[in-house]
């Protein structure tokens, strides 16, 4: 069944209405999605198994993103954020980008890196050498410990070697590059590492100490790229400003930081859904946003083409997996890969990549046009008018006026709440 991401007035529906709609809009059946409910999720014993010192579960809120074309195929994106703006943002995003054909992605090989450092070495540099010379013994070491992996034409691929000065010493570093297919890839990585760690040493003349996965996961790169109208952002000057914007956050590592975030919001959102490691992502996007230079830096580029139209990019690393982990064991995060539809863990990361920059896109053109807060904050009042105690039936209009005062805070939703309630009481009489 052909997915339709086109689902307009989605946010006007009841929760109810809104899972009936996206069932139809999907392969799944409206039964899947009855572990989203709290009392159908993850329960405690299943989290007593995932996690040492279990004492609960936290639910965090989960929506759907909407509009996403993502090389010529409609994808519903599941995304686990308590912020808000984040999904409305995203799918906004989708909408334009949709008009001139979506979103076109690609990705490496699923790569990822073993560290096997060594140390004690007398002559680093030939030792260097000599690892490199063992090279097909390493990996056909490598390989035994992991033969289903290799089977499903992964397994470890080549070997690098550093030679790294650092303060208490000269270490031999020896990277063991590995293709995990499916998987997120750590614990097969760091299985092969501790397998081989004994060898390398003996190889290099010195003792092996550390041997894990490296969360820069340079090797195994999602990317993205869209243009989005310029008509559709509203005019010529805002592709501009929006060019401006992304400029600053190349050149500026302090607006940097705050660009790289709100890419993140997009893509954390969509890892933490469906069940992968969120860390391991984000350290691998930062250390990705360091330049040759050392400087930290922008992760996505926007310009114009010839026609005006803006033009986004992204490129990260992207470490995810649909094999083992929380993918398979949490409820909640199977239902979101089910839902989302993706066949491979290479699919997955170029539908989060596209994520990332649909949420970049919808930041950089809020702060280019009326600003960050209006959005925001017009979302963020519906927290704080619950929080002062708004009724469902009271809340539009608690919201209301918050957002008209441009005073988003407890007291005044309190203020304003007594206010709504004194004028109900005053009418009913």
């Amino acid at each position: 069944m052909a997915v339709n991401s086109r689902l307009s007035g989605l946010k006007d529906l009841s929760i109810s209405e809104r899972r009936a709609r996206v069932a139809d809009s999907t392969a799944v059946e409206p039964t899947s999605l009855e572990v989203l409910d709290p009392e159908h999720g993850l329960t405690i014993e299943q989290a007593d198994h995932m996690v040492e010192n279990a004492v609960g579960v936290i639910g965090i809120p989960l929506g759907v993103a909407t509009n996403f074309t993502i090389n010529g195929r409609d994808y519903l994106v599941p995304m686990a954020t308590e912020e808000p703006s984040v999904i409305a943002a995203a799918s906004n995003a989708a909408r334009i980008a949709r008009g001139t054909g979506g979103f076109a992605t690609s990705t490496t090989e699923p790569l990822m890196r073993a560290q096997i450092q060594v140390v004690d070495v007398a002559d680093p540099r030939a030792a260097r050498l000599r690892l490199l010379e063992a090279r097909d013994e390493l990996i056909a070491l490598a390989n035994e410990q992991d033969p289903q992996l290799v089977r499903f034409g992964g397994g470890a691929r080549d070997v690098a070697v550093h030679v790294v000065d650092a303060p208490a010493g000269t270490y031999v570093v020896l990277h063991l590059i590995v293709d995990v297919r499916d998987a997120m890839g750590a614990n097969a990585v760091n299985t092969m590492a501790e397998a081989v760690a004994a060898r390398i040493g003996e190889v290099a003349q010195g003792r092996s100490l550390l041997r894990i996965l490296s969360n820069k996961a340079d090797l195994r790169l999602c990317r993205a790229r869209a243009v989005f109208d310029a008509d559709a952002l509203g005019g010529a000057e805002v592709v501009d400003d929006i060019v401006h914007a992304a400029a600053l956050a190349e050149a500026d590592p302090y607006r940097a930081a705050t660009h790289n975030k709100g890419i993140m919001n997009g893509i954390t959102a969509v890892v933490l859904a469906t069940g992968n490691d969120t860390r391991a992502v984000e350290a691998g996007a930062h250390s990705h946003a360091v330049g040759p230079d050392g400087r930290y830096t922008s992760l996505s580029h926007f310009e114009k083409d010839a026609d005006g139209n803006l033009v986004g990019a992204l490129e990260l690393p992207m470490a995810v997996g649909l094999v083992g982990g929380a993918t398979k064991v949490h409820p909640v995060a199977r239902a979101a890969v089910a839902l989302l539809g993706v066949a491979t863990a290479r699919e997955l990361g170029e539908v989060i990549t596209a994520v990332g920059l649909a949420q970049n896109l919808a930041a950089v053109r809020a702060l280019a046009t009326e600003g960050i807060q209006r959005g925001h904050m017009s979302l963020h009042a519906r927290n704080v008018a619950v929080t002062a105690g708004a009724t469902s039936e009271e809340l539009p209009l608690v919201v209301a006026r918050l957002t008209a005062d441009r005073a988003v805070s407890g007291d005044h939703a309190a203020k304003i709440l007594a206010e709504v309630r004194a004028g109900r009481r005053e009418n009913a009489r």
